[in-house]
């Protein structure tokens, strides 16, 4: 069995600048000192009661987007930490360029054409969507570089661009709206002729996706990156930059709609933007449904080797079995068992996505590191998820189906198939085969939020010796790279 390198006894001490916390606060303060900066200029434009009005209205449609990104995420979750980030950078960071380089550009053009009006068309045709997708796209490159184990498809690109571009249109609509309700305060329109509520109809409920269409393209095309292999240098660099073109292209086309005439803005918007919009959320539907998929396909390696139940690769690749177990650890173990549940999908999720890329040979030079880490996360809540796990799979499982009279083995359709022998799993129970799986038991005489240990450790006789007293029970690690084509242990 291959084993890992051993670790070296006197690691360097990292420099002060490559410390954790240091980095952690130099950017939280740079953001804080950016939201603030972002909070004077916007509060200087639209007045104290422009402000309250406009961020009043600007965070109603908030939530629901970062609800549709983070149901996008529900496959394989990643941490809140990077999504706050993302959604401050846009909010702060971003909205803060944005507002400096627009307002600096268009003067500079005034100045030097003489000609305000046709500064203004420039500026928000050609320059605001360069500065303002170049400044969103910063930190979906800032997660591609630095948490690249977070960012692995098509998937994670879309979530990390869309909440940075939700956070992004926040800020900008506290701007509009604050604007339009200090115009309403001058002329004195009020109700739905007013200036304000054509402007929240505009922005917030006819083009809320506005924003993160733009910048999404540019996720995907960090995704895409993601996903190829590192011999192609060139490609993982063009893909991205071709992302950015075309949000910066379709963005342009959007502020330039209304010069098309009086009815510019409609055409581009029913012809163009929500036949764009369709598009692409069928694309990233499709790509949840295709990790859903990598999830059934890649885990029955790990159920071989005696690392998970059998019926866990089908259960795991259904967001509605996922849930149901959830459901069924917080009923009866309380909030700490559901969170348990939760974190043992995501980690088996990691595991299918990482198994898959060695598989392709896209793992990088950790993958042991970390297939190791993944599969002793898994083993520590075991005895929480599988009785959660076994319930979904009996409450999603298709009724057993009958043989025709006079063709194929009597009871070759016994109990839950999914791909596997009956007699392996019968009923659930796992111990048709010596050695096999433990019946797992309910969830009963635990308190709420103790863990119940429901499933009996593993017991496999082929478990090496060198590992220690406490590890005897749980399978051996992998043996090779899956990419070297060489199969997991299987039990004797």
């Amino acid at each position: 069995m291959a084993t890992c390198p051993p670790y070296p006894t006197n690691p360097p001490r990292p420099h002060w600048w490559q410390r954790g916390w240091v980095r952690y606060g130099a950017l939280t303060t740079l953001l804080a000192i950016s939201g603030l900066v972002i909070l004077a200029l916007v509060r200087e434009q639209t007045g104290t009661q422009g402000f309250l009005v406009g961020l009043g209205l600007a965070v109603l449609p908030v939530p629901l987007l970062m609800a549709a990104f983070r149901w996008l995420d529900r496959v394989e979750p990643g941490p809140w930490r990077n999504l706050v980030f993302c959604f401050a950078w846009g909010a702060c960071a971003a909205a803060l360029i944005a507002i400096i380089a627009n307002s600096f550009a268009t003067r500079w053009i005034a100045t030097a054409t003489a000609d305000p009006a046709g500064a203004d068309t420039l500026g928000a045709t050609v320059i605001a969507p360069v500065v303002e997708e170049s400044a969103k796209a910063a930190a979906v490159l800032l997660v591609f570089l630095f948490r690249r184990r977070d960012f692995t498809g098509i998937v994670d690109g879309v979530v990390t661009a869309g909440v940075t571009a939700t956070g992004f249109a926040f800020t900008e609509n506290i701007l509009y709206l604050g604007n339009a309700f200090g115009t309403d305060q001058l002329t004195g329109d009020s109700g739905f002729a007013s200036v304000t509520a054509a402007t929240f109809f505009v922005r917030v409920v006819m083009s809320p996706f506005a924003h993160p269409l733009f910048t999404v393209l540019t996720g995907i095309g960090f995704g895409i990156a993601a996903l190829s292999t590192g011999r192609h240098h060139l490609r993982r660099a063009l893909l991205p930059l071709a992302g950015l073109l075309l949000a910066m292209g379709m963005h342009a086309l959007w502020n330039g709609s209304a010069a098309f005439g009086e009815y510019g803005f409609l055409a581009v918007y029913g012809a163009f933007m929500v036949p764009c919009f369709g598009l692409l959320t069928w694309l990233v539907i499709w790509t949840r449904q295709r990790e859903l998929r990598t999830v059934r396909e890649e885990l029955p390696a790990y159920v071989m080797a005696g690392w998970l139940a059998p019926a866990e690769p089908h259960t795991l690749a259904s967001m509605h079995a996922r849930r149901l177990a959830r459901q069924y650890a917080r009923r009866h173990a309380g909030k700490q068992a559901a969170r348990a549940v939760a974190q043992y999908e995501a980690y088996a999720t990691s595991l299918a996505f990482l198994r898959q890329r060695g598989r392709k040979g896209r793992a990088g030079p950790d993958f042991a590191v970390r297939e190791r880490e993944l599969l002793d996360a898994l083993w520590h809540r075991r005895d929480v998820a599988r009785p959660a796990l076994d319930h979904a799979a009996r409450a999603t499982a298709p009724p057993p189906v009958a043989p025709w009279p006079g063709y194929g083995t009597p009871g070759s359709h016994a109990g839950y198939g999914y791909g596997y022998a009956a007699a392996a799993y019968a009923g659930y129970g796992y111990a048709a085969r010596p050695g096999g799986f433990a019946p797992v038991a309910p969830y009963g005489g635990y308190g709420h939020g103790h863990p119940a240990p429901a499933a009996p450790a593993f017991t496999p006789a082929w478990v090496p010796a060198p590992f220690p007293a406490h590890a005897r029970n749980r399978p051996a690690y992998p043996s090779a790279h899956p990419a070297h084509h060489q199969p997991l242990p299987r039990r004797p």
